[in-house]
C-alpha cells in the first residue's frame, strides 16, 4: 500500500538527532520558553526573511493571537469585518470568529484554489479593516494584486502560511504558521509560529501568549497560554536545514504528475513552474471523486480530500448556511489529494501515475 503521508519515513532521518535533542532536553531541567525556542524563532525568522518569529501552541493560535493583539495595538476593534477564502481549512475561519471578528468569504481562483483578487472588492465595506490570505495547498496566493487592493482600502494583510513553509514570499507582511506534524516543516506534536516585521505586533503576540505577561506575574493583557512546546523546537530545528531540499523533492514528483498524468477525466492543478508553490498537497478535480478514490485504493493507494465540506456549509458555522459559494461548493465535491511528500519512490510515484491513467 501506498501510504498517502508516510510521517514515519519522514521523520526516520531524524531520529538519531531527535534522540540527542531529547537526552540534552531532559539534563537542562528547562521545560518551558527555554533557548530551544529561542533559536529556533531566530533561525525561522531568518529563513522566511523576517525580522521576528514568535513561537505559539499551533497554526489557530497563531491566527488567533495575531488579531488579537491588532486589537490590543488599536489597529482592529471587536466586529470589524476581515476578508478571508470560502475555500479554505476551516482553522482559516476559527481564528477570526475566535478573536471577535467577523469573517467575510469570498470565492477562489477556479485554477489555483487560493482567493480570486477579482472578487474582493465586491466584499469590502465600511466595516472591512483586514484580509487573512491563506496561500492554499502550498501556493502562493496572488500577492501583487491583492496587496493592491490592501493599499486601495488601507487593510491591514495577514497571510495565513499553514500550508507554505518555505514559499518565496512578496511583501512584509505578518504570517502564520502551524507546524502539525504532516506539514512541509512538521513537529512531533502541535506547534505554531507568528513571523513578522513588526516589533510591536511580535512583542504584543509573545505577551498574549504568555497569559498576557511580559514580566512574570505581572499581567498587561487577558491572555493566552499558547506557548511554543521547548522540545517541539528543539525537533523543528533539526528539520528546518532540510526544509528547502525537501521541498525541491516535492516539486520534482508534482512535475512527474503533471507531465505524465493522462487522463481527461481528472483536471490538474495550476502550477506555473515556478518556486510560487512548495506543494503541501497535490490536489487533482474529477467529476466522480468518490469513486476515484476507491479505485486508487483498491490498487494500492491512499488518497486523502482536502476538504469534503465547506466551512460555510459546516455544522458549526450556521449562521452561514444561507451563503451560496458555487465554486468552492463544486470544489468542495471534486477535489482528491494524491500521495506526496519528500520519500515518494520513482516506483510508487510511476505507479500512481499508470493507475490513473488506466482509470
Amino acid at each position: 500500500m501506498i501510504k498517502f503521508l508516510d510521517i514515519k519515513a519522514i521523520n526516520e532521518p531524524f531520529e538519531v538527532a531527535f534522540q540527542e535533542k531529547l537526552k540534552n532536553f531532559l539534563a537542562t531541567g528547562w521545560y518551558i520558553l527555554g533557548d530551544e525556542v529561542k533559536a529556533f524563532e531566530e533561525e525561522f525568522s531568518a529563513y522566511c526573511g523576517s525580522k521576528y518569529c514568535v513561537g505559539v501552541g499551533n497554526g489557530l493560535d497563531a491566527i488567533i493571537l495575531t488579531f488579537k493583539a491588532y486589537m490590543e495595538m488599536g489597529n482592529l476593534k471587536e466586529g470589524d469585518e476581515i476578508i478571508v477564502p470560502a475555500n479554505t481549512y476551516i482553522a482559516s475561519i476559527l481564528g477570526i470568529i475566535h478573536a471577535g471578528l467577523v469573517p467575510v468569504l469570498v470565492e477562489p481562483d477556479a485554477d489555483t484554489f487560493n482567493i480570486d483578487p477579482k472578487q474582493i472588492e465586491a466584499k469590502i465595506s465600511a466595516k472591512t479593516k483586514g484580509m487573512l490570505i491563506v496561500h492554499l495547498y502550498g501556493q502562493l496566493a496572488a500577492m501583487d494584486e491583492i496587496m493592491e487592493i490592501g493599499y486601495k482600502y488601507d487593510l491591514l494583510i495577514v497571510e495565513d502560511a499553514a500550508q507554505a513553509h518555505g514559499l518565496q514570499f512578496k511583501g512584509s507582511h505578518t504570517r502564520t504558521f502551524s507546524f502539525y506534524p504532516g506539514k512541509n516543516l512538521g513537529a512531533l506534536g502541535d506547534a505554531g509560529a507568528v513571523v513578522t516585521n513588526d516589533e510591536k505586533l511580535a512583542k504584543t503576540i509573545r505577551s498574549l501568549s504568555n497569559y498576557g505577561s511580559e514580566k512574570k506575574y505581572y499581567n498587561d493583557y487577558l491572555g493566552f497560554n499558547s506557548r511554543l512546546d521547548e522540545l517541539q523546537a528543539a525537533f523543528l530545528r533539526i528539520k528546518l536545514p532540510h526544509l528547502s531540499i525537501e521541498n525541491n523533492k516535492r516539486r520534482a514528483v508534482a512535475n512527474r504528475y503533471l507531465s505524465e498524468i493522462k487522463n481527461n477525466k481528472i483536471r490538474l492543478p495550476f502550477y506555473d513552474g515556478s518556486d510560487n508553490h512548495v506543494f503541501h498537497l497535490f490536489v487533482i478535480r474529477t467529476e466522480k471523486r468518490d469513486e476515484l478514490q476507491q479505485y486508487l485504493l483498491d490498487n494500492g493507494i491512499q488518497t486523502m480530500i482536502h476538504y469534503p465540506v465547506a466551512p460555510h456549509r459546516q455544522k458549526a458555522m450556521k449562521d452561514f448556511h444561507h451563503l451560496s459559494f458555487p465554486i468552492t461548493e463544486q470544489m468542495h465535491d471534486e477535489v482528491l489529494s494524491l500521495p506526496m511528500s519528500p520519500v515518494l519512490g520513482d516506483k510508487e510515484i510511476a505507479h500512481i501515475i499508470k493507475t490513473i491513467n488506466a482509470y
